[in-house]
C-alpha cells in the first residue's frame, strides 16, 4: 500500500482472516476511525460540483430523521403510525405544489427526474396503433432523455433538433418539424452543462396552438429561474430533489390536469394510481423540506450565487490566457460556470485540482471518455471542446473559496501548458484551426 493512501482498518486486517465488509465484524474504535479519516477528507475540500448534486441541508436532514425509525408507518397503512406517516407526506406534498404554484393534485412523487423524464416520454405514447407516432427533442438534452429516445425507436419516430451555437433552440425550425403524429415536445429548460436556459413560453405556444403535449426536464431550473408552468403551457415537467439541498432518490413528475399519462409503474393504487409502489415518507419530507427553504432563501441565495458567479468568470477570464465562458452571451442561470481552456485537456485539469471537486459534464454521462455533446452541439472549437470544466456554485460557497479556485486553475492551466506541444505550436505563430487532425470526437 502506498504510503500516501489512507489505511483504513489495518489492526484488524493484521489480525483476522478477511472477512466480508459488515460494520458488526469491526470494532467500534475502528469504526469511528475511519470515518473521522473521511470526514477529514471532506473537510479539506472545495466543492463546486453543485450541478451534479448538492449536499442535503442538516435543517432537511433534520426534517426527515423521525420517519426513519420513530414515525415509520407505511402511509397507507390504517393505524395511528400509518395516519401519521400519510399526514406527513401530505403536508410535503402540498409544500412541493405550493412551490411550484400548481394543484397538490398534479403533483406525483419519483425516485428522480430520470424516472420523469422517462415516464413522460413512454408514458405519453398513445394507445392507437394507427399511427406511427412522433416525438420532438433537441440534441442538448440530459441523457435519460435522449437514451429513452434512442430506445423508442423504431417504434417512435423521434427526431432530434439542434440548437444555435447559442444553446438555443430554433422555434421556426421547431414549427417546420410538426407533424399530425407529433405527440409530445420535450425540451430541457436549463441545461445541466451550460446553464443555458430555453424560451419555455414560446415553445409552450407553438404546442398549445398545434394540440400537443410538451414535456420539460426542469431539474436545473427548480430554485434557480421562476417558470410559470400554467403561462408555459407545460403538460408535464421533471424534478429531483438533490440538486435543491434535499435527499437523493426522489423526484418528482408534474402532470398537468387533463393530461393523460399511461403509468410505468404499477401497484396499489398510490399517487392516483400513476405511481404505484409504498410511498418514501421520509424523502418525500426531505423534499417539501427542501422546496419550503427555496421558498424562504431561494431569492437572495439566486442573488448571492450572482454575485460569486460573476466574480469566478471575470477572475477566470484575467487569469488563464485564452480561455472563454461556453455559454456565450446567452441567458443562463448563474450556478452553472461553463470554461474552456484550450490546449490543455479538461480531464488533467481536473485530476490536478485534488483539493477541488468539478467536472467535465454530466455526471450521468461521466464515464464515457468522450467530448460534451453539448458542447458538440453548440459548435465548440475542438481546443476548447475537450478543455472544458464546469464549475457549479452553490448555497454553501464562499468568495475566499471562489479566490482560491481562480488561483489554483489559472496555476493548473499553466503548469499542463507548459508541457503541451499545441500550446507550444500555438506560441509560435501556427494557425491551429487550419490543422487537420485524424481524430474525430
Amino acid at each position: 500500500m502506498n504510503d500516501h493512501e489512507p489505511k483504513f482498518f489495518e489492526s484488524d486486517t493484521k489480525k483476522q482472516t478477511p472477512v466480508p465488509f459488515m460494520r458488526k465484524n469491526l470494532r467500534s474504535e475502528d469504526i469511528d476511525k475511519a470515518e473521522q479519516q473521511l470526514k477529514s477528507i471532506a473537510n479539506n475540500l472545495i466543492y463546486m460540483d453543485y450541478p451534479a448534486t448538492t449536499p442535503c441541508d442538516k435543517r432537511v436532514f433534520e426534517k426527515m430523521v423521525p420517519y426513519f425509525c420513530d414515525l415509520y408507518g407505511n402511509s397507507h397503512s390504517w393505524h395511528p403510525l400509518g395516519w401519521e406517516s400519510m399526514q406527513a407526506f401530505e403536508a410535503a406534498h402540498k409544500q412541493l405544489a405550493d412551490y411550484l404554484g400548481v394543484s397538490q393534485r398534479d403533483v406525483v412523487f419519483t425516485s428522480g427526474a430520470t424516472e420523469s423524464n422517462v415516464l413522460a416520454l413512454r408514458g405519453m405514447i398513445p394507445s392507437n396503433k394507427t399511427k406511427n407516432w412522433h416525438l420532438i427533442t433537441t440534441n442538448i438534452e440530459h441523457p435519460s432523455i435522449l437514451e429513452c429516445c434512442r430506445q423508442l425507436q423504431p417504434d417512435i419516430k423521434v427526431t432530434i433538433l439542434p440548437v444555435s451555437n447559442d444553446g438555443i433552440i430554433n422555434l421556426d425550425e421547431l414549427s417546420r418539424t410538426i407533424t399530425d403524429e407529433t405527440y409530445l415536445v420535450s425540451v430541457i429548460a436549463v441545461n445541466n452543462e451550460t446553464g443555458i436556459i430555453q424560451p419555455l413560453e414560446q415553445i409552450g405556444k407553438i404546442c398549445k396552438a398545434r394540440g400537443f403535449c410538451f414535456h420539460t426536464d426542469a431539474t436545473q431550473a427548480l430554485g434557480r429561474i421562476s417558470i410559470d408552468l400554467e403561462k408555459c403551457n407545460v403538460s408535464l415537467a421533471s424534478f429531483s430533489a438533490h440538486k435543491v439541498y434535499g435527499p437523493k432518490g426522489i423526484g418528482a413528475i408534474y402532470v398537468r390536469s387533463g393530461t393523460l399519462l399511461r403509468p410505468l409503474q404499477v401497484g396499489g393504487g398510490q399517487q392516483r394510481g400513476i405511481r404505484g409502489g409504498t410511498i418514501p415518507v421520509p424523502l418525500c419530507v426531505g423534499f417539501g423540506e427542501a422546496c419550503r427553504i427555496l421558498a424562504e432563501e431561494g431569492a437572495s441565495e439566486v442573488e448571492r450565487i450572482s454575485e460569486l458567479s460573476a466574480r469566478l468568470v471575470t477572475g477566470l477570464l484575467a487569469a488563464v490566457p485564452y480561455s472563454q465562458l461556453n455559454s456565450g452571451t446567452s441567458r443562463k442561470v448563474p450556478h452553472i460556470v461553463n470554461m474552456g481552456f484550450p490546449y490543455v485537456e479538461g480531464e488533467s485539469i481536473m485530476m490536478g485540482l485534488k483539493d477541488i471537486c468539478v467536472s467535465t459534464g454530466s455526471a450521468c454521462s461521466s464515464d464515457r471518455l468522450t467530448a460534451s455533446h453539448v458542447l458538440q452541439a453548440m459548435h465548440i472549437n475542438e481546443y476548447f471542446l475537450q478543455s472544458s470544466i464546469r464549475f457549479g456554485i452553490g448555497r454553501f460557497t464562499t468568495a475566499s473559496e471562489i479566490d482560491y479556485v481562480v488561483s489554483r486553475v489559472a496555476t493548473e492551466v499553466q503548469r499542463l501548458r507548459d508541457m503541451s506541444p499545441l500550446w507550444e505550436m500555438f506560441n509560435n505563430g501556427i494557425d491551429m484551426n487550419k490543422i487537420k487532425w485524424g481524430r474525430k470526437y
